[in-house]
């Protein structure tokens, strides 16, 4: 496919190191360093100038385009550029569109612009925060079929009941229907089989009704009950988004921020959150705040290092007792606290971002019905967890799972039937038309149910 960027910030230049991989990229952006730098670390091409400009974009040939993805810093801007391009015979626009005054708007703006899809990486991200916070035990929670089965992220701590054991065993020793899915250890990603054996420090991805993880957590003796308060700092859009999330959800919230001005805008927004003027990173101010007593902590202001120090300061302060969350957005950071476990949870808007938008690419590229309905990537993402409809087309439906000839690197991690009975698939389980389907591969190209099976 022809795609073209336009904006070369975090999220464009997240999205062209995934797209440029299987598809033809053009990068616009006003900043001739960025654009150079983009042509000189991927395989793509590169044009300098406003992407909402006619002549612009006619350069960087938008008419040929599959598909325009607008990411600039200004929703305005992105708007515009989509509209540009409609009127250019692109079939398929995407906007990055934060503000929520604009959020309000995007059924208008779907029927009425013709927008394909707008985008809201801080939304998106701040729900992906409040996922965690409900299950404070993950490291990462996903859901699939509209929350009826969830794929949760945990690290294998020492001398636990998970250490040494074999998933053969799993369900003897525990009584619970769960599924691990894929492992990481040591940099290798693994899916694995009945045969593995858990090690302490293994990163686990596990597959199961939300009772049935609760009850499981509960039985290894490291469940923790939803967060009630929790501790914000960062007066930013996404401070906005997830407040507003958590205050819905029935959670006390307090936001800390430096910037006088932000603070009383958030708190004119929010009425009900306790908004604070001060130094996220001053520990005495933590302390003073109620750190110790507080169920979660989460770091979001827009300077990584920041965020790292404060949640390192918050995770030292509180004990075991409260969740610590800390966005990072540069992926050297990302990678370096993942790998030494030093806070409990990390969220990127970048990752998150390029999630959305490569499932609404599969989506374009397969007209059958069993499409990709949802899709998260995992471990470190090297591998794909997607989810599918068993449609009238899937011949293999009502054949047992033991007789079917599965590609390598590929396993189904869950069935959620279409009365809502969650099944944790074994070889003699069959899947039936209407069911949703889960299925955990390493092959990051999976566009199609029927491409689960080996050649």
């Amino acid at each position: 496919m022809k795609i073209v960027i336009v904006g070369a910030g975090k999220v464009g230049v997240a999205l062209t190191r995934h797209l440029a991989v299987e598809n033809r990229v053009t990068v616009i952006d006003q900043n001739p360093h960025l654009v150079e730098n983009i042509i000189n670390i991927y395989d793509v091409m590169g044009v300098c100038g406003n992407g909402a400009s006619y002549d612009v974009q006619k350069e960087a040939d938008v008419e040929q385009a599959d598909l325009l993805i607008a990411t600039t810093s200004s929703d305005e801007i992105n708007i515009l550029t989509c509209l540009v391009a409609k009127k250019m015979g692109v079939q398929h626009t995407i906007a990055r569109i934060r503000s929520p005054e604009y959020g309000r708007q995007l059924r208008f703006m779907r029927s009425e612009l013709g927008l394909s899809m707008a985008i809201n990486p801080e939304a998106a991200t701040a729900r992906e925060i409040a996922r965690v916070l409900r299950f404070p035990t993950a490291m990462k929670l996903e859901s699939f079929s509209k929350g009826r089965l969830e794929l949760v992220e945990y690290r294998v701590a020492e001398h636990t009941a998970l250490d040494g054991t074999r998933l053969s065993e799993l369900y003897r020793n525990f009584k619970v229907r769960v599924l691990i899915c894929a492992v990481a250890r040591q940099g290798e990603t693994i899916i694995p089989s009945g045969d593995f054996t858990l090690r302490a420090g293994d990163k686990i991805y596990l597959t199961a009704a939300p009772r049935e993880l609760e009850k499981f957590f509960r039985l290894l003796g490291v469940f923790r009950a939803r967060a009630s308060s929790v501790m914000i700092v960062g007066a930013s859009k996404m401070c906005y988004y997830l407040a507003s999330e958590l205050l819905e959800m029935g959670m006390s919230v307090k936001i800390i921020d430096q910037n006088e001005q932000r603070c009383v805008e958030m708190s004119e927004k929010l009425p009900r959150a306790l908004v604070i003027v001060g130094d996220g990173t001053d520990s005495e101010l933590l302390s003073e705040e109620g750190i110790s007593q507080t169920d979660a902590f989460v770091a979001i202001t827009g300077l990584d290092e920041a965020n790292i120090l404060m949640a390192l300061s918050a995770a030292k302060q509180s004990g075991d007792c409260c969740k610590v969350v800390a966005k990072i957005n540069r992926k050297s950071l990302l990678e370096l606290v993942s790998t030494e476990s030093l806070i409990d949870s990390v969220v990127s808007t970048g990752a998150v971002t390029t999630e959305l938008i490569p499932q609404y690419i599969r989506a374009m590229k397969n007209a059958s019905a069993s499409k990709v309905k949802t899709l998260h990537r995992i471990v470190d993402e090297k591998v794909e967890a997607l989810e599918f409809s068993v449609t009238p087309d899937i011949s293999f439906a009502g054949v047992p799972l033991r007789d079917l000839n599965l590609k390598r690197g590929l396993l189904l991690a869950g069935i959620v039937r279409q009365n809502g009975q969650i099944v944790i698939p074994s070889g003699n389980d069959v899947l039936h038309l209407h069911d949703d389907v889960i299925v955990v591969t390493t092959d990051t190209q999976l566009e199609d149910l029927r491409d689960i099976l080996a050649e």
